[in-house]
């Protein structure tokens, strides 16, 4: 059972590919969105979350995605279609590394995506090459709440603690003008979700192939994150200006 197959099923109910909750998703974009006409970038949009519900409530916001993955995108373009909003989205098959726009947008996403970035600090300087003067980029990330185990580093990176973080962000050359830090609800919410998915959908499957295997899967997921990282892991947005444009 491939990655993208485990993701998709596990994310049903939690289309948010990070532990926010809606009401945290709708003031992050509110806090990015600077203009009722404003040119939006997703770096790394998977199946378009964050442009739908941008575009769902800006009549005059215009977005793009890029992904490498043409099922998320498909899924994306079906899913803009039945919303009405596909007039108004550019979906981009490839590299969000690699993306090279002809003009530049008033806010940048790429939440939960520093992997195809490698980091962080790479993730904003690839989100400043395509910011227009004024614009703001939303981020997100892991950080260690607290100090982590060698299983949960290995698992999920070698994050900083929160402000360390913020430290890094800042010494880059940007200034937060918004963040959010996950609460222990989403954070729980999420996990509790996305496992609780991919096992309900191996119940309601048995005789599919990749039922035993997707069981297992949500198992073995659940009890990473309840031995190894749910003490440790927070997870960071921010929304930011660049200090000196």
């Amino acid at each position: 059972m491939n990655r993208e197959k485990i993701s998709r099923i596990a994310h049903t109910h939690h289309p948010i590919k990070a532990p926010l909750d809606d009401d945290s998703v709708r003031e992050l974009l509110e806090r990015g969105i600077s203009r009722p006409d404003a040119r939006v970038l997703d770096l790394g949009c998977g199946g378009g979350e964050w442009l739908l519900r941008a575009l769902s409530a800006h009549p005059r916001l215009r977005a793009e995605g890029v992904d490498v993955s043409r099922d998320a995108l498909g899924r994306a373009d079906e899913a803009a279609v039945g919303l009405g909003v596909r007039d108004r989205l550019v979906l981009h098959h490839g590299s969000a590394a690699d993306f090279a726009p002809t003009r530049p947008y008033d806010l940048v996403l790429s939440v939960g995506a520093s992997h195809a970035f490698g980091g962080l600090v790479p993730t904003l300087a690839a989100a400043r090459e395509h910011l227009a003067p004024g614009g703001r980029v939303l981020v997100g990330d892991g950080f260690w709440e607290n100090e982590p185990s060698p299983e949960a580093v290995e698992m999920l990176g070698d994050f900083a603690g929160l402000a360390t973080t913020v430290e890094r962000v800042t010494a880059d050359g940007w200034t937060p003008v918004h963040g959010h830090v996950s609460t222990r609800r989403e954070l729980d919410d999420y996990e509790w979700t996305c496992w609780g998915t991919l096992a309900a959908w191996a119940l309601d499957h048995p005789d599919e192939p990749d039922s035993g295997e997707a069981l297992a899967t949500a198992a073995a997921r659940r009890l990473e994150w309840l031995r190894s990282y749910r003490d440790c892991f927070g997870f960071l947005c921010l929304v930011l200006r660049r200090t000196s444009d």
